[in-house]
């Protein structure tokens, strides 16, 4: 069985502590007995030498990347990924909480799917992993799913992904029921009349490759009518994976508003462009799809002004065989627990984020929007922790990733920054030197 929760005793030299929740930036040493942080700053090893001690090289250590949005495929679609892949991929990205969908087979709509996910992954013993439960049952948008069990099992949030809640009236009881379990309705904004179809973002590209287009309405369409049925109701709605100019405008006129909405992105809305599906192929087929340049500076502002509240990577994995298919035959989605932290550090170096926004973005917004725990770099303060070198260049996918699957168009790319050791409670679960998690 797993000791996540036990907790293990480390000294940590030569580091750059940042906790952008503390506002804490400084050079120094850290000291985690049992799982938790004991001191940090200028402080020495203790004297009994019954701890190990890790040499940070001055690398950054802030607190445990968290993903709201993943797949890890099972049960039912293993073949792809498993909770065991899954979860060695996102400690080696530097996650130490992920969220995991309910588009599993058999989905996640009973008790008994959570608990099995729970088991499983603590068994495991890598990345703390939360269910995700299914809004209606089978995802078929008819029936809603037992939310106060589900939630009493272990979910923290519901969505349908993949599809976005059927109809108005189904929303308005989900969210309504959010209120009172304080769980999330997490939506996949796609009007399904409107993408007809369509296996890329719809303008010229599309065009001149001669694809169907899913147009920016598809996504603008159901977030302009959930934030009016969030009106209604008392409800906690999230966005998920914002990819347009015309969603982030939505989602900030809501906030201003004082609706209760929180939004998210994913690195390849503000990474790339559908240029990237000239030379990608189905590598970079997503849903939503990767947009145009005017959507992607749109969604990196959103990041800026707080209208986007966190980064998630919509982790998708595939078989090769399915996404060596021809385009409009794969499958939609892509891998991102590895590249996020990489992506999101070229908008460091660009200027356009600082260090303590992006890692705000990306643990501790998405921990307190979604109740999960979290590291600290405070005494006291869980050691859930990434140590990573922001200046280090990495080949993505080279030699392989962790991942089961392969599908991404960042594979062999030259990516900033390198996750050298990931602790999940005090206890190393990846450290890079050795190869493995």
């Amino acid at each position: 069985m797993s000791d996540l929760s036990h907790g293990h005793s480390f000294f940590l030299k030569d580091v750059r502590l940042v906790d952008p929740a503390h506002g804490l930036d400084e050079r120094g040493n850290l000291h985690v007995e049992q799982g938790r942080i004991v001191s940090h700053g200028s402080i020495l090893p203790p004297k009994t030498g019954q701890i190990p001690v890790f040499d940070g090289e001055g690398c950054i250590v802030t607190p445990g990347l968290v993903d709201v949005h993943a797949h890890f495929r099972e049960p039912g679609f293993e073949y792809k990924e498993t909770i065991e892949t899954g979860s060695r991929s996102a400690v080696a990205g530097g996650f130490t909480s992920v969220c995991v969908m309910a588009n599993t087979d058999p989905v996640n709509d009973h008790p008994g799917v959570t608990l099995d996910i729970i088991r499983k992954s603590q068994d495991i013993g890598l990345c703390r992993v939360f269910p995700i439960g299914a809004v209606s049952i089978g995802l078929k948008g008819e029936t809603l799913t037992e939310m106060g069990a589900l939630t009493q099992a272990g979910c923290v949030g519901f969505s349908d992904d993949g599809y976005p809640v059927k109809t108005s009236r189904l929303l308005r009881r989900a969210l309504e029921y959010s209120a009172i379990f304080k769980r999330p309705i997490i939506d996949h904004c796609e009007d399904r009349d409107l993408s007809d179809g369509g296996v890329m973002n719809e303008g010229w590209v599309a065009t001149e490759l001669g694809l169907r287009g899913i147009p920016n309405a598809s996504e603008e369409v159901i977030v302009a009518r959930d934030l009016e049925v969030l009106k209604m109701t008392n409800g906690r709605l999230h966005v998920a994976h914002l990819s347009t100019a015309g969603g982030v405008r939505l989602v900030r006129e809501a906030k201003k508003r004082h609706l209760n909405v929180t939004a998210e992105t994913c690195p390849h809305y503000f990474a790339l462009t559908d240029e990237a599906v000239r030379c990608h192929h189905a590598d970079a087929k997503m849903n939503p799809p990767l947009r145009s340049e005017e959507d992607r500076l749109a969604i990196i502002e959103g990041l800026r002004d707080g209208t986007i509240d966190m980064i998630a990577t919509d982790h998708a994995p595939h078989a090769p065989f399915e996404k060596e298919r021809e385009f409009d035959q794969a499958p939609f989605g892509i891998i991102g627990l590895e590249t996020a932290l990489s992506l999101g550090l070229m908008l460091v170096q660009e200027g356009t984020l600082d260090m303590g926004t992006l890692l705000y973005l990306m643990s501790v917004r998405p921990a307190k929007v979604f109740g999960l725990p979290r590291g600290e770099i405070c005494p006291g303060g869980l050691a859930d922790l990434v140590v990573f070198e922001p200046d280090d260049v990495i080949e993505a996918g080279v030699p392989e990733f962790f991942s089961r699957s392969r599908n991404s168009p960042f594979r062999g790319k030259k990516l900033p920054g390198q996750v050298r050791m990931t602790f999940v409670g005090g206890r190393k679960v990846f450290d890079r030197r050795e190869g493995k998690s």
